[in-house]
């Protein structure tokens, strides 16, 4: 299906409104898996023209996505990626987790950049940052469908390599989300050292259920958590 090319119409609107001139466009992967970490990558582009066929990462197959990757990583001005483990993710939530792992890419930088895009709508970021959300920014901004694609490849990278000693759960296929392997491994063998288990997945597992974590609020309440959903087995 063809697609419109991103842009540097954002990051060309923030240099004129803000003053900023180091401008990183910022993505996660891995929010909706159940094991592995919640990857985000904080890529620095300018305005240069980027690599052909750039865009969010999710309309690239594997081939392309791995190919297009290499070249971002020499293209782009700069790059950094940030993880929040299994375990922070359980510790602290997702958005927290998420919040985590993009500073610690945006702070791994080697200049610290005047503003940041946010693909989505929702800033999960925030101060002191300066932030601009854009809804499918990762398709429509070149910076943040640089950072989109390079996420997704490390992070499948990532995987792959956690799955070596735990073959029946597929990961370097399905990098942690629930695909039909996937599921019939936990059912078997349960989780991993490497899964989440505060999410509502472990509900249909009876035989594992005892291993999930709960998080306690100070309100006694249980934020709901978009991504941490249960599935029928």
């Amino acid at each position: 299906m063809p697609y419109e090319p991103p842009t540097h119409t954002v990051e060309r609107s923030l240099r004129a409104t803000t003053g900023a001139k180091i401008i990183a466009g910022v993505d996660e992967v891995g929010r909706g898996a159940w094991a592995g970490p919640v990857t985000v990558c904080a890529a620095v582009t300018g305005l240069r023209r980027p690599p052909e066929g750039l865009t969010d990462s999710k309309l690239l197959t594997v081939k392309r996505r791995t190919e297009l990757a290499a070249e971002l990583e020499k293209w782009v001005t700069s790059y950094a990626l940030g993880h929040a483990s299994p375990e922070e993710i359980d510790k602290l939530g997702m958005t927290a987790a998420q919040r985590l792992a993009a500073v610690r890419a945006l702070e791994a930088l080697p200049e610290r950049p005047d503003a940041v895009i946010l693909d989505g709508k929702h800033d999960y970021v925030g101060a002191p940052w300066q932030v601009r959300t854009v809804i499918k920014g990762d398709q429509s901004c070149v910076s943040v469908a640089a950072a989109s694609v390079i996420a997704k490849v490390q992070r499948d990278k990532i995987m792959a390599e956690l799955g070596v000693d735990h073959a029946d759960f597929g990961f370097a296929a399905n990098a942690g989300y629930p695909s039909p392997v996937h599921k019939a491994a936990l059912e078997d063998r349960g989780p991993t050292p490497y899964h989440r288990l505060s999410w509502a997945y472990l509900d249909a597992l009876p035989q594992w259920r005892h291993l999930k974590k709960v998080r306690s609020w100070a309100d006694g309440s249980v934020p709901k958590i978009e991504g941490q959903l249960g599935f029928e087995f």
